[in-house]
């Protein structure tokens, strides 16, 4: 007799989608320290405000090619013709506001590299080059903002980027594993932080 298939526990978040799953199993909450992977993320998580993630991830691929790879210094050269090829490009979101501001974010990017050397140096500053180790019964019970994303949100604005409210932070800051907000039930939660004591 065959034994049943078992599933492990994931995030509450996480919906049957492939996509996601990858996501959340191989991404979502990993300390991450590529500026060309973080300017991705940030643009996503602009795109991604009112909209589910998982619509994002389907569109990803297509937005990668789209945003030229997520290079930031081609972005920021991003003129207005440029923005409307985009606009008309159906396989990404198309909103006028969000495909600005990727631009306008490209180039205050840059600025913060060449003030920090890199914005990953910038990033992680803000909780002082550790991760911050969360433990949350449950994904719902994990915020959607903190004291931590208010002070990025207004940093980030203070240097000239739009679309980074401290919603958006708090969730970039848990893609890109300054915070461990997997919750306590989930497979992935311990592998997270044996992965954060092996860097830290």
């Amino acid at each position: 007799m065959e034994k049943p298939v078992t599933h492990p526990n994931r995030c509450g978040w996480v919906h049957d989608d492939p996509i996601e799953v990858a996501y959340h199993d191989q991404e979502w909450g990993v300390p991450l320290h590529d500026d060309r992977k973080l300017f991705e993320f940030l643009v996503l998580d602009g795109f991604q405000a009112g909209l589910s993630w998982l619509t994002i991830l389907r569109k990803r691929a297509a937005f990668r090619e789209a945003f030229d790879g997520f290079d930031p210094e081609r972005v920021a050269r991003y003129d207005t013709t440029k923005q409307q090829a985009l606009l008309q490009d159906r396989r990404i979101v198309r909103n006028r506001l969000k495909i600005k501001a990727a631009s306008t974010n490209a180039k205050a990017f840059l600025q913060i590299q060449k003030t920090f050397g890199s914005f990953d140096a910038y990033l992680w500053a803000f909780v002082d080059g550790q991760p911050i180790q969360n433990a949350w019964p449950t994904w719902a019970a994990a915020p959607a903002t903190s004291p931590l994303s208010d002070a990025l949100s207004r940093d980030l604005k203070q240097r000239g980027f739009t679309f980074v409210g401290s919603t958006i932070c708090y969730a970039f800051m848990q893609a890109a594993g300054l915070v461990n907000d997997h919750a306590v039930d989930c497979f992935r939660y311990r592998e997270i932080q044996a992965l954060y004591r092996s860097i830290t």
